[in-house]
């Protein structure tokens, strides 16, 4: 068996490695052998990744032996940020998540609806009056979740290029071990500056809100929150830009379906949800290790052995997804792992929807004759990211 090196490369931009798909017609897991050359489990059903992301005997503690190294780059040096969220086990997990959980719900993102339809207006307005091609990726996608995360946490916008080029450093597969830390710790460090700023004079934002509560609690420890803004940071933007921009991409190729959302915006909700199911820009963040034998898609996963959840096999999972390579914005998808599932399912989804939702809604109604500036064949996509998207998105219009 050759050994696999993730991300696996989508020979199509709409479609799984040609991979998932055999995994899919396995009645059983299936072993890997990555290029690290460790051997974990891959788990592709839908049922089974929500199985195993759901089952506290798997751990999402990276330090843990038997973490999958996907990337192959071996153990990597300690830099200065504590574990986050992401990575953490209950008790802890569930402790650290209450905390935070009142920001992000529904009622608190609704909040946000109006500031946050200002921001996509702006920038709509921007490509509206500015020269045509416009890049969608540069003057839209991007900026307006990295423009709403900046205003939640309470972090100054004019710094968006420093976070934004770490970010990137962070989910591409080239840098090197030593240049991942220094991206890491140069935002550790900057975030740090904020949390500490956020100290003396907290402000009505997440920074400031979670001092004071953490402060009444008797909870607080400032490299805690250094650790949940930078989590937030990178999250709230990366993600969100790289599934809207290709949302774009998918509709605009699909002028049926992007027709029926025009015609009645209140299927815009669910085409958000199928364009997350559909390209599952986070497919690989669902990685675990086994804490004891457990029993699952007809193995035995020992402890100690690492397990991937694939999360785009999941979402074209043909038991719970029919014809799942159609783009279908009427389908019933809020079963979709793009978000994860289970007690770290993704603290910002109901945000990044409500993101989504608004700049699909406002650029269509805008611009109606909006179509690619280039052949589909030429867009730059992200094939070498472990966060799946554009690099640029050309668009022109009449």
């Amino acid at each position: 068996m050759s050994a696999v090196s993730f991300p696996m490369g989508r020979g199509c931009p709409f479609a799984p490695p040609e991979a998932y798909q055999r995994y899919l017609a396995e009645e059983r897991a299936q072993r890997l052998e990555l290029a690290s050359g460790q051997r974990v489990w891959a788990l592709a059903r839908h049922a089974d990744v929500r199985a195993m992301l759901n089952d506290p005997r798997f751990s999402a503690d990276r330090e843990r032996p038997g973490y999958p190294d996907l990337f192959g780059v071996g153990p990597q040096p300690p830099s200065r940020l504590k574990p986050s969220l992401f990575s953490m086990d209950p008790p802890v997990h569930t402790a650290a998540r209450r905390e935070v959980l009142g920001e992000f719900t529904v009622r608190r993102v609704h909040e946000l609806r109006p500031r946050i339809q200002e921001i996509v207006d702006d920038h709509v307005t921007a490509i509206v009056d500015g020269p045509r091609p416009a890049d969608l990726v540069e003057s839209l996608a991007l900026p307006v979740p990295s423009l709403v995360i900046c205003e939640l946490l309470g972090i100054p916008y004019d710094d968006h290029e420093f976070f934004q080029q770490r970010s990137s450093t962070l989910v591409s597969r080239g840098p090197t071990p030593e240049e991942r830390l220094a991206a890491i710790n140069e935002l550790h460090d900057y975030l740090d500056g904020l949390v500490r700023a956020a100290e003396k004079t907290p402000g009505d934002d997440l920074l400031g809100r979670q001092v004071g509560t953490r402060r009444t609690n008797g909870t607080y420890d400032r490299d805690d929150l250094v650790s949940l803004a930078f989590l937030l940071l990178i999250a709230g933007h990366e993600t969100t830009a790289n599934a809207t921009s290709l949302g774009i991409v998918a509709l605009l190729e699909n002028p049926g379906q992007l027709a029926a959302l025009r015609a009645d915006p209140s299927l815009t909700p669910g085409a958000v949800d199928e364009v997350l199911r559909y390209f599952s820009v986070g497919d690989l963040v669902t990685t675990r290790v086994a804490t004891e034998d457990v029993t699952l898609a007809g193995v035995t996963i020992r402890a100690g052995e690492g397990v991937i959840g694939l999360g785009q096999a999941a979402n074209f999972d043909p038991l719970v997804f029919p014809d799942p390579g159609r783009l279908d914005i009427t389908r019933a998808t809020r079963g979709h792992v793009a978000f994860g599932f289970g007690p770290h399912q993704c603290l910002g989804a109901n945000l990044a929807r409500l993101e989504m939702t608004i700049v699909f809604d406002t650029l269509f109604a805008r611009l109606p004759d909006l179509r690619l500036a280039v052949p589909f064949a030429e867009l730059p996509f992200k094939h070498e990211s472990t966060v799946f998207g554009l690099h640029a998105l050309p668009v022109t219009w009449v």
